[in-house]
C-alpha cells in the first residue's frame, strides 16, 4: 500500500516469480548444493587410484572435470541471473513482504551474501586450478580440500535461505517475540533443511548419470564403474529424503495441510488432480529404478534413458515448490502478512476506513457514485493483483464465471456476498481488506470487465482511471 503497484495482466505476478524461482531452485539444488560434493568425491576416487593405476586416475579426473565444467558454466550464468531475478521480481510484485523479511533477516541475508561471494570465488578457483592440481600429490590434496570447502559453502547458502522459507510458512515463536533467533529457528526449518539436502544430492546424481552416458564413451573402461559410483551416490540418499520428507509433512500446520488437496486440485491442474500425487512420488521412484539398473547393468544403457530420472526429479521439485507456496495461503508470511501484502494487524483499521485512504499510489482516495468504476479498479490493484488478473492467467472474471456459469451475466450483489465471506469458504483467500463502499466498487468494476474487457498495463504509479471506454455506457449496461 505504500509502494507503486506492478502488475502483469496476462501472465500474472505470481507466475513471474514462480518461473524464475523454480528454475533457480533446480540449478541451485542440483548443480551447486548436490554437484559440488559429488564432483569432489569423484576427484577423490580418482586420487585413490593414483598410486596403483595412473591411467585410471586420469580417466576419473577427466570425467570429474567435465562434470564440474557443466556445473560451472550453468551456475555462474543462468543460476546467478535467476538468483538476482528472484530479488528483482519479488521486489516488484510484493515489496512490502520483501521489506518485512529484510527487517527480520537482515543479518542472516548479509551472512548468506558473504558466503555466496565466497562460493563464487571458490568455484572459480576450483575450476581454474584443476589441471595444475595434477602436478603433485600435495597439489591434488589441496585441490580436493578446496572442493570440500566449496561443498560446505554451497550448502550454507541453501541452509540460510531455507530458514527464511520456513519462517514464511510458520513463524513460530517470532509472532510473540520478534527476534532473529526466533524467526530463524522456526518449527519448519530443520525438517525442511533435512529434506532439501538429500533431495539436492539425488538431483545431482540424476544429472550425473546422464553426464556419464555423454562423456564416458562405451569403450571407456571406467564407464561401468562411473555408472555404479553415481548410482550408489543417488540411491544412498533416497531413505534420507523419504524420512525427512515425512517429518517435514507432519510438522506442517494443520491449516496448511487442509490446503493441500486444493493445491493439487486447483483449476490449472484440475484434469491431472488424481495423478499429481503419484507423479510426484513416482519421480523419486523412477530415479531409484534407473539407479538400480545402472548399478547392476551398466554396460547396456541407452543415453535417452538417463534423461528420464532428470525429468522425473525436476517435475517433483517444481511441483513441490508450487505446492509449498500455495499451502502457505492466505499468508505470504504466516499469521503476520496476507498474500495481498497487507498485515493482519492492519485489517481492523482498513475495514473501517477503507484501503484507498491509506494507499499512497492510487488515483482516488474515496468511493463516490461518480468515480465508482475508477475506485473499483484501484481497489482491485491494491487488494487483488498479487494473485489475480483481469483477463489473463487466474483471471478474476473467469473465476466468477466458473462459479455462476460461463456466459451468464455476473451479479454485483451476488459477488459482494461472496467476497464478503470468501475466506470462510476458501480459506486460502485473504479476507476482503476494505469497507462496504469499496466492496461495492470492486464488484461493480469486475462486472464491467465481463462485457467491456480491458487490461491493466504495466507498473501503476497513481492507479489507472478507466477512461478507455465510455464510462456512462458501461454504467448503463451494468444497471441492466
Amino acid at each position: 500500500m505504500d509502494f507503486p503497484i506492478f502488475h502483469l495482466d496476462f501472465m500474472g505476478n505470481r507466475w513471474l516469480i514462480a518461473m524464475i524461482a523454480i528454475l533457480h531452485v533446480l540449478i541451485n539444488h542440483a548443480l551447486a548444493v548436490g554437484f559440488a560434493p559429488l564432483v569432489t568425491l569423484m576427484e577423490y576416487r580418482g586420487y585413490l587410484a593414483r598410486k596403483t593405476d595412473l591411467e585410471q586416475q586420469k580417466r576419473w579426473d577427466d570425467l570429474a572435470y567435465k562434470f564440474l565444467f557443466v556445473a560451472f558454466v550453468i551456475t555462474t550464468t543462468v543460476g546467478a541471473m535467476t538468483g538476482v531475478g528472484i530479488w528483482f521480481s519479488a521486489a516488484l510484485v510484493n515489496p512490502a513482504s520483501i521489506g518485512s523479511l529484510i527487517r527480520v533477516f537482515y543479518f542472516a541475508w548479509f551472512t548468506e551474501w558473504i558466503v555466496f561471494v565466497g562460493e563464487v570465488i571458490l568455484i572459480v578457483i576450483y575450476f581454474l586450478t584443476w589441471k595444475k592440481s595434477n602436478r603433485s600429490d600435495k597439489a591434488k590434496r589441496r585441490h580436493i580440500r578446496f572442493g570440500l570447502i566449496l561443498s560446505i559453502f554451497s550448502w550454507i547458502t541453501m541452509a540460510v535461505i531455507v530458514g527464511i522459507l520456513g519462517f514464511m510458512m510458520d513463524p513460530g515463536n517470532w509472532l510473540s517475540d520478534k527476534t532473529l533467533f526466533n524467526g530463524f529457528t522456526n518449527p519448519l526449518y530443520i525438517p525442511q533443511l533435512l529434506f532439501r539436502t538429500p533431495l539436492a544430492m539425488i538431483m545431482a546424481g540424476c544429472i550425473g548419470l546422464l553426464l556419464v552416458a555423454i562423456f564416458a564413451k562405451k569403450d571407456n573402461p571406467i564407464r561401468p564403474k562411473a555408472f555404479r559410483f553415481v548410482s550408489i551416490w543417488t540411491l544412498i540418499w533416497v531413505p534420507h529424503v523419504v524420512i525427512a520428507g515425512l517429518w517435514y509433512y507432519y510438522k506442517i500446520p494443520d491449516l496448511m495441510i487442509g490446503n493441500l488437496p486444493v493445491a493439487l486440485g486447483t483449476q490449472l491442474f484440475q484434469a491431472w488432480y488424481d495423478k499429481l500425487f503419484y507423479v510426484m512420488f513416482g519421480a523419486v521412484g523412477l530415479a531409484v529404478i534407473i539407479g538400480l539398473w545402472t548399478l547392476f547393468n551398466s554396460r547396456r544403457i541407452p543415453k535417452w534413458l538417463m534423461v528420464l530420472p532428470i525429468i522425473g526429479i525436476f517435475i517433483f521439485i517444481g511441483m513441490f515448490e508450487r505446492i509449498r507456496e500455495f499451502i502457505r495461503k492466505p499468508y505470504v508470511i504466516g499469521e503476520y502478512m496476507y498474500a495481498n501484502a497487507i498485515r493482519v494487524e492492519d485489517y481492523p483499521l482498513l475495514q473501517k476506513d477503507g484501503i484507498l485512504p491509506h494507499s499512497t499510489f492510487v488515483s482516488v482516495s474515496e468511493v463516490t457514485e461518480e468515480n465508482k468504476l475508477e475506485a473499483g479498479e484501484n481497489v482491485f490493484l491494491v487488494a487483488c493483483t498479487r494473485c489475480h488478473t483481469t483477463s489473463g492467467i487466474n483471471s478474476v472474471v473467469n473465476r466468477f464465471e466458473r462459479m455462476y456459469g460461463k456466459g451468464n451475466p455476473l451479479n454485483v450483489d451476488a459477488m459482494k456476498t461472496y467476497m464478503r465471506s470468501m475466506h470462510k469458504a476458501r480459506y486460502y483467500m485473504p479476507p476482503f481488506p476494505g469497507n462496504e463502499k469499496e466492496l461495492d466498487a470492486l464488484a461493480y468494476y469486475i462486472k464491467s470487465l465481463q462485457t467491456f474487457p480491458r487490461t491493466i498495463e504495466g507498473a501503476q504509479l497513481n492507479g489507472t482511471p478507466a477512461v478507455e471506454y465510455d464510462i456512462e455506457k458501461i454504467k448503463e449496461h451494468i444497471k441492466k
